[in-house]
């Protein structure tokens, strides 16, 4: 997502974009396709890339006291649900205390606006992924609270078709193999939306922004995946089965591709949420809309995020637990 949208603005004429990111290879790969279409549009916008992570205080201090930044998009973030249930500490550590210090420096050096990606995972979240981003939302918000001249905002959505990570390249791997292709439960839903899309409109939210917003943006109806895996495999010439027939001859199970439920992932729901309570507003775009939803108040949110930070430090799983299930993030484990 961070990628296309820096895809999308190279075409709006900004001075500089500035790419930050902690892959060596994912940098040099948009670096090398920004670079690209500046000369072969003669476009006048100059590409900074930093390699780097968001938890390196020093090294953000050092850019933004070089470079005026007026925006900037926070999508820096560990999101593979079955990955992050595996790596829980170094997810906090990305996704939460990356965050903190991003939004510290931001309104530090006056950035004008800040905007966080963030997750239908979020709302009443069942796995760290969910738990991580619903605190990287409250941090937002608690730095919107203390007299800053950074508006920080939110935008929340689901699943980006394309996207690292998505189940459709996956799908796609898996037919070509000939199957099976491999859907967890079959009532799982999702809601999704190009990438082109997403990222249109996270760019488009920041002229919406004022401060503490909360973006939800309109993904339509959630899709069963089960669905989609059966359309997927008819459209490349194939008959979907969830059952082989005992007899069936080879012939018919070379047109065949099977479909494989093997049950749902830890920390994985049915559906997803996009907001805590169906009170949504619109804006002046007819895809964006708000949301009002409650913040911690500064003593509140201080506990939260050193206990955090002391249970990260001694690696105590079941404190960060009992912590993250707390009202205010709501994890169901």
């Amino acid at each position: 997502i961070g990628s296309e949208i820096c895809r999308q603005i190279l075409n709006l004429a900004p001075k500089t974009i500035i790419l930050f990111d902690h892959s060596e290879y994912l940098l040099y790969k948009i670096y090398e396709e920004l670079s690209f279409n500046i000369t072969s549009k003669n476009y006048s916008v100059r590409i900074k890339p930093i390699l780097g992570s968001v938890q390196d205080e020093n090294l953000l201090n050092k850019l933004f006291a070089e470079e005026k930044i007026s925006i900037v998009f926070h999508a820096a973030a560990y999101k593979h649900v079955n990955l992050v249930e595996k790596n829980v500490f170094e997810t906090i550590k990305n996704n939460i205390f990356g965050t903190e210090v991003i939004c510290s420096v931001s309104q530090k050096f006056e950035v004008e606006n800040f905007i966080l990606i963030s997750s239908d995972k979020a709302v009443r979240p069942t796995n760290y992924m969910g738990a991580t981003k619903r605190v990287a939302e409250l941090i937002c918000q608690s730095f919107q609270k203390s007299k800053s001249k950074t508006n920080f905002s939110l935008v929340r959505f689901g699943n980006v078709i394309g996207s690292s990570g998505s189940v459709i390249p996956k799908f796609d791997n898996q037919i070509k193999n000939g199957g099976p292709v491999t859907v967890t439960h079959k009532d799982v839903e999702r809601y999704f939306m190009t990438i082109q899309e997403a990222a249109q409109l996270v760019i488009q939210s920041v002229a919406l922004a004022k401060g503490n917003d909360i973006f939800i943006l309109d993904m339509g109806k959630p899709i069963k995946i089960i669905d989609l895996a059966k359309k997927m495999i008819s459209l490349k010439g194939f008959m979907p089965y969830l059952k082989i027939k005992k007899n069936e001859t080879n012939i018919q199970s070379q047109k065949k591709i099977q479909i494989l439920v093997t049950g749902l992932n830890k920390g994985e729901k049915l559906y997803e949420e996009l907001m805590f309570d169906d009170n949504s507003f619109k804006t002046l775009h007819p895809r964006i809309m708000l949301v009002n939803e409650v913040s911690l108040n500064k003593k509140k949110y201080n506990e939260l995020i050193n206990k955090i930070k002391i249970f990260t430090k001694t690696k105590n799983l079941n404190k960060i637990d009992n912590l993250f299930k707390h009202s205010s993030i709501q994890m169901k484990k």
